[in-house]
């Protein structure tokens, strides 16, 4: 008789590499698949059946949840058409920097000019 749940073996055996790994990639993609797992619950289903229907791999598709996956634009459409909600519902609000990884966050336009427009006073100044 099994007396440890799959969790429970899957953290007694767990190295840290998979402990690393099932923390969330960045706060967009946990808040990504919190809104997907709210969906998936609200509608009563199953990850796998969400998966099948969505013709996604059932493993990619808990790691999309859990925020340790990456989907492609293709995924999240077709996660969006099984879930039946739009995309940008699902996407909302997540271009916001302070949800990105520090490493990987992009300039917009306005800091941009902004930066530049110092620079150049900068030298103005300097002459």
């Amino acid at each position: 008789m099994r007396t440890h749940s799959l969790r429970t073996l899957g953290k007694d055996h767990a190295g840290p590499q998979s402990r690393r790994m099932s923390s969330p990639r960045f706060e967009a993609a946990r808040i990504l698949g919190d809104r997907l797992r709210s969906r998936r619950v609200e509608l009563g289903l199953s990850q796998y059946e969400v998966a099948n229907l969505s013709q996604v791999d059932v493993a990619n598709y808990g790691k999309v949840e859990r925020g340790t996956g990456n989907p492609t634009l293709l995924t999240l459409l077709q996660l969006a058409v099984t879930l039946e909600t739009e995309p940008g519902a699902l996407l909302e609000g997540l271009a916001d920097t302070a949800l990105l990884p520090e490493r990987t966050r992009p300039f917009s336009v306005s800091d941009f000019v902004r930066e530049r427009n110092a620079r150049l006073d900068r030298e103005a100044a300097a002459d």
